[in-house]
């Protein structure tokens, strides 16, 4: 699809997160056939170095060869230091640009087995200017034939070719509305990327916009094309962990409860986040006789599968233990302790339980290893007093005396787990401390909900409120938060 109109001489790139390595001129051609080297690379040969020494070519070869590798070594290690779609698409599409010459683009990750996740994003493009793309029909822009063609009924591990626009405004057959969108947007010229492999399938395509009439030198599309085979594979591994994550998050809200139960004289709100690798933190609430609660939280030591398996298998034990004999904590544990003992001798566990009497605002609770709660107040925000002890599991008869509290009208007991506190990347003692000044800095306004509170106390204790702390977001967190009448 190549082009003899002139072009000239784009813009500066003034992009975000442009890279800038050596090797790398990140100016448009001066024609589409007849373009400026990567800098630091000499052109193909010219009737000129025809007449320089064999020797001299040869050394000017080379080293186009190793400023060529140079610069993929230095894309593909920068690539590679990213953990996540959201960190390598970015990644992607500016390295993109940098190597075909471009200012702006656009990456569209639409994996070919349609289970997501799928997303499109852009470079030098806001969102309301991607939009207006999207209002282009997909099978007129170079990125949809793509997507569309992907896999060949006739050969399905053939990638399709890199797409070329040399000229927006002379290409023939082009749909109006790209045209229109083009001249709207102030680009004159695309190059489209297939974002797939033979082993990977398709994963998306990218497509990197020019100012004026431009394409690719051959060794610009070269380049790209070997930096666009190992982007896909980096991103078909970092799909494949996200997918996991996703599916590790799912199984683990389903074996936490699906609702939380009503009981008069006590409201409810839970707060629940998964680590990457699926830890085993817990809570349960559940309804008991002559309207009492037992609220519970609890820890699995370990990740992964094995660890969410082992605490479904307790958060359910527990359930049986409260509703025979709820309003002894103690025992409780003690039933729990010895059957993690007896079947599960290699893993230990933490776990408070409350037997709560909400009509009577008391609560009777007993703890094994775990963090005291933390009652909020219009006159307190106090921890609760409660006797150290191991966790499950650690010795050969657990036990530990239970504590009484009432609750006054009003008040509201935090439950949580370690993980908590560890997301917020201090030291335990600090991060008692930040909690209790979240605790205590709740608005008066927020005081009577339950989630409001909770929220509040995540907001203010971890930097990224609901979603993960800045020091460790591997830990799974609990919080569940009661407020009695």
């Amino acid at each position: 699809m190549a082009s003899n109109a002139p072009v000239g001489k784009p813009t500066d790139m003034s992009a975000p997160h442009m890279p800038k390595v050596a090797g790398i001129d990140s100016t448009v051609p001066h024609s589409p056939h007849t373009t400026a080297p990567l800098s630091g690379v000499p052109a193909a040969a010219t009737p000129a170095d025809a007449a320089l020494p064999p020797g001299a070519l040869i050394q000017d070869r080379l080293a186009g060869w190793v400023s060529d590798l140079t610069t993929l070594h230095e894309l593909t290690e920068r690539l590679i230091r990213t953990s996540s779609l959201d960190e390598a698409l970015p990644e992607v599409l500016g390295a993109g640009a940098a190597l075909v010459g471009a200012r702006r683009g656009m990456a569209v990750l639409e994996p070919a087995d349609g289970l997501g996740p799928a997303t499109t994003i852009g470079l030098g493009l806001a969102h309301a200017e991607l939009g207006t793309i999207e209002t282009v029909p997909r099978g007129a822009t170079s990125y949809g034939r793509l997507l569309d063609g992907l896999p060949d009924p006739a050969d399905p591990a053939r990638v399709p070719d890199p797409i070329a626009i040399p000229d927006v405004r002379t290409e023939e057959g082009l749909d109006p509305r790209h045209r229109e969108v083009a001249a709207r947007l102030g680009y004159a010229a695309s190059y489209a990327l297939p974002l797939a492999t033979e082993e990977a399938g398709r994963l998306g395509a990218a497509v990197w916009l020019y100012d004026e009439p431009a394409e690719p030198s051959e060794r610009q599309r070269h380049l790209i094309g070997l930096y666009g085979r190992f982007a896909t594979e980096h991103l078909a591994r970092l799909l494949q962990v996200e997918r996991a994550h996703a599916q590790v998050s799912t199984v683990a809200e389903e074996l936490l409860p699906s609702r939380l139960p009503r009981v008069p004289g006590v409201q409810l709100a839970a707060r629940h986040r998964t680590g990457p690798r699926g830890g085993g933190d817990w809570y349960d609430a559940l309804p008991l006789p002559e309207g009492a609660l037992g609220l519970a939280v609890g820890s699995v030591s370990g990740t992964g599968p094995s660890a969410l398996a082992a605490m479904g298998r307790l958060r359910a034990s527990l359930r049986a233990y409260a509703v025979m004999e709820g309003e002894d904590p103690v025992a409780v544990l003690s039933d729990l302790e010895l059957l993690l003992r007896l079947t599960e001798p290699a893993r230990s566990a933490t776990a408070l339980f409350a037997y709560a009497e909400p009509a009577q605002r008391r609560i009777v609770l007993a703890g094994a290893g775990h963090a005291p709660p933390l009652v909020i107040g219009e006159h307190r925000t106090e921890f609760v007093e409660t006797s150290l002890s191991a966790p499950l599991g650690m010795l050969s008869c657990w036990e530990a005396p239970s504590v009484e509290l009432s609750p006054a009208p009003g008040e509201t007991v935090l439950l949580y787990t370690d993980g908590l506190l560890r997301r917020t990347g201090d030291a335990m003692d600090r991060a008692f401390a930040r909690l209790h000044a979240a605790a205590a800095s709740v608005p008066k306004a927020d005081r009577g909900d339950p989630g409001a509170i909770a929220d509040h106390v995540l907001r203010t204790l971890l930097p990224e409120g609901l979603g993960r702390g800045a020091a460790d977001d591997e830990e799974d967190m609990v919080l569940l938060a009661a407020r009695f009448e």
